[in-house]
């Protein structure tokens, strides 16, 4: 199977969509990834009133990071098997998560 050029942008797709804007991409830039992911999890924590009970975020954490760096690698490489390479995966399981975590849909345009 040929891998496909893919050329995504997840910023550019995000303005695009107006959900960032050039000046929040700056305030983002300079945050560190953790400080980002605990931002989003206390806002999202605020908008149900702190309860969050039997959400298990420990254990999912890892399907989160992982749909995560699908998205970025497809981002940042020509290609699926320059992402996968990038991930350090072999093209078939590269294939095998991009399907699981149907990263296809997200970058679809409307």
């Amino acid at each position: 199977m040929k891998s496909k050029i893919i050329n995504k942008s997840i910023v550019n797709k995000l303005t695009h969509e107006g959900v960032v804007s050039q000046d929040l991409l700056v305030l983002i830039n300079n945050l560190t990834l953790e400080d980002l992911i605990a931002i989003k999890l206390e806002l999202s924590c605020a908008l149900v009133r702190n309860k969050l009970y039997g959400i298990d975020f420990w254990s999912n954490s890892c399907y989160i990071i992982r749909e995560a760096l699908l998205k970025f690698a497809i981002s940042v490489s020509k290609s699926k098997k320059d992402a996968a390479r990038f991930l350090g995966l072999d093209l078939r399981e590269f294939n095998t998560q991009y399907k699981k975590y149907n990263i296809e849909s997200y970058f679809k345009e409307d």
